[in-house]
């Protein structure tokens, strides 16, 4: 809970996380938080960010982002995270710095972020969306689409997620493609909006092959999406599609 103009923060929650990963305490006793404007989060770190100063801290699991004391904060323009890491976007430079586990996208050295206008994420990928020049960069684990380099993003309007794939809609064709995880999402070519309906379910998400596929959408007004399914309202109809298999 940030007391923004006292510079003052307290946090509270769980002192224990599952024993796979390890023991984590939540604790900012001893942070600075003056000049703190804003706040990000994972799953088990967080940034304070004075974005006026050019600086920021982090605590929490440093796995997951805790630690930044090595990032550069200055001219950055965004934030954003997933379950495992953080970027820090510089969109005036067209660059960006990531930090937190590299293998679910914690390392973006070498990604060329010129002309980026919004990043995307999922459990353990990111997507940098150029939308005027039909293109898009990805990194992170494969599982999750952490590769996109042979996907046309041509036409693409809009982008979601849920945790384990990404819904990439071309309002204007009335045709959307998904790609991620097939268990959570990340498979939608069997999906039509013309008067048929598949049942959502509520499963675990288990990593398999990363796969696109694309369907009709037309008439698309709204997407939503949950842990393991997502959502398409397309005129009076909804539509789901779960995991696959």
């Amino acid at each position: 809970a940030l007391k923004k103009d006292l510079g003052q923060a307290v946090c509270w929650g769980g002192n224990s996380r599952v024993p796979i990963i390890g023991f984590h305490k939540v604790n900012c006793s001893g942070i600075d938080f003056s000049n703190v404007m804003d706040i990000y989060s994972n799953e088990y770190a967080f940034v304070a960010l004075k974005k006026d100063l050019g600086q920021a801290v982090c605590w929490g699991d440093s796995d997951h982002g805790g630690d930044c004391s090595d990032v550069d904060f200055s001219n950055l323009t965004d934030i954003y995270s997933n379950e495992f890491a953080f970027v820090a976007l510089k969109k005036d430079l067209g660059r960006a710095v990531c930090w937190g586990t590299s293998q679910y996208g914690g390392n973006c050295s070498g990604i060329d972020f010129s002309n980026v206008s919004d990043v995307y994420s999922n459990f353990g990928a990111f997507v940098a969306f150029k939308k005027v020049l039909g293109q898009a960069v990805c990194w992170g684990n494969s599982d999750y689409m952490g590769d996109c380099s042979n996907v046309d993003f041509s036409s693409v309007t809009d982008i979601y997620s849920n945790s384990a794939g990404f819904f990439f809609l071309k309002k204007g064709l009335g045709k959307a493609f998904c790609m991620g995880n097939d268990r959570g999402g990340g498979h939608c070519s069997r999906v039509s909006f013309l008067g048929s309906s598949l049942s959502s379910q509520s499963n675990s998400i288990v990593p398999t092959s990363t796969i696109s596929t694309s369907g009709e959408f037309t008439s698309v007004a709204s997407i939503s999406a949950t842990w393991g399914a997502a959502a398409c309202i397309a005129a009076a109809l909804t539509t789901t599609w779960p995991r696959s298999g």
